[in-house]
C-alpha cells in the first residue's frame, strides 16, 4: 500500500467512526453507550441498588416540626418521622444520614440536580399537587389543620369564623401548607409570617401573636410541654389528610420498598407503638 493510500484509508476510518457515533446501528445497539436514564440513576443503577452500594440512605427533613422531626443544637435528629426513616433504613440493610431541608425549598430540594437526598420525611402532607410532580408514599399518620393559642384565650376560638377577624393575629411558617391554609381561609385576620416554625408556639405563649395555624400531629406536643398553650379545636380539625414520604419521580423501586415497610410497620405493631410513644392518634385498624 502506498503512502497516499494509507492516508486515504486513515481518513475513511476516521469518517466511519464519526458516523458510527452519530448514527447507532439499525439493530438498536449503539457503537458507544448512551447516557444513562435519569430514572435509573448513574450508570443505569436502580435507586435501591445505589443506596445499597452507598451503605446509607440519605433522608431530607426540616428538623423544625416537633414531635415528627426535630434537630437539636448538636445536630441530633429525633421524632416520629425520624424513627420511621430509621425503620426504612433497617429494612434496606443500610445506615441513615439526615440532611436539612426547609418548607419553602422542600419541592426544589427533592428535585434538585445533583440529587440532595433519596427521600424526604417529617410532617409532609400527601397532596395531589405533590403527586403531580413527585412521588409520595402511602400514608402512615393521620393529620388535619388546627390551632394553638394561649390557654387564657381558648374559649374565644371555637371556629374559623372566630379566628378570621382583623384583631386576631395569626402566625404561620412560610412556604408550607399552613401558610397556604391561612391565606385561603383567613381573609380578614392579620397574618404574620415567621421564618422558624419551631419558634412560633413560644411566641404565641408570650403574646407576640394570638393563634398558630398548625396540625393535630404537632399541637398536642406543645400543649403537653407548655401550660400557657391550648388547642381548643384539636378534636374538630379543619381538614383531614395523611402524612407520607416524598421523593423524586423515577424512584419507583424505592417507593415500592417504602410502601412495603409502611405495610409491615402497620402489621407488626411498630407503627402503633410509635404513635403511642409520641402521643399521636392511631388511625389504621
Amino acid at each position: 500500500m502506498t503512502k497516499h493510500n494509507v492516508l486515504q484509508y486513515g481518513s475513511l476510518l476516521t469518517l466511519a467512526v464519526m458516523l458510527a457515533w452519530l448514527f447507532p446501528c439499525s439493530c438498536g445497539t449503539a457503537i458507544f453507550p448512551s447516557r444513562p436514564s435519569s430514572e435509573t440513576g448513574q450508570g443505569g443503577i436502580s435507586t435501591v441498588s445505589k443506596i445499597a452500594r452507598r451503605g446509607t440512605i440519605i433522608v431530607g427533613t426540616t428538623g423544625d416540626y416537633r414531635p415528627l422531626s426535630f434537630c437539636e443544637a448538636d445536630g441530633t435528629y429525633w421524632g416520629f418521622g425520624i424513627e420511621v426513616a430509621k425503620e426504612i433504613a433497617t429494612r434496606l440493610g443500610v445506615g441513615v444520614t439526615f440532611v436539612k431541608t426547609s418548607w419553602p425549598t422542600l419541592s426544589a430540594d427533592v428535585m434538585a440536580e445533583p440529587q440532595m437526598f433519596d427521600l424526604a420525611i417529617g410532617g409532609i402532607t400527601i397532596t395531589d399537587a405533590r403527586r403531580e410532580t413527585m412521588l409520595m408514599s402511602e400514608g402512615y399518620l393521620a393529620n388535619g389543620k388546627t390551632i394553638l393559642c394561649r390557654a387564657s384565650m381558648a374559649g374565644q376560638f371555637q371556629s374559623l369564623a372566630d379566628i378570621d377577624k382583623p384583631e386576631v393575629r395569626v402566625m404561620v411558617n412560610p412556604g408550607g401548607l399552613n401558610e397556604k391554609f391561612a391565606n385561603e381561609n383567613l381573609t380578614h385576620a392579620t397574618i404574620i409570617v415567621h421564618q422558624k416554625n419551631e419558634e412560633i408556639p413560644a411566641l404565641i405563649a408570650e403574646g407576640e401573636a394570638d393563634v398558630m395555624i398548625t396540625e393535630i400531629t404537632e399541637a398536642p406536643y406543645y400543649v403537653q410541654t407548655d401550660s400557657r398553650l391550648a388547642a381548643p379545636l384539636l378534636d374538630k380539625p379543619f381538614t383531614h389528610s395523611e402524612i407520607g414520604i416524598l421523593m423524586r419521580k423515577g424512584q419507583d423501586d424505592l417507593l415500592q420498598q417504602v410502601n412495603a415497610t409502611i405495610h409491615q410497620l402497620k402489621r407488626d405493631g411498630t407503627l402503633r407503638r410509635l404513635h403511642e410513644k409520641y402521643g399521636l392518634q392511631y388511625a389504621y385498624e
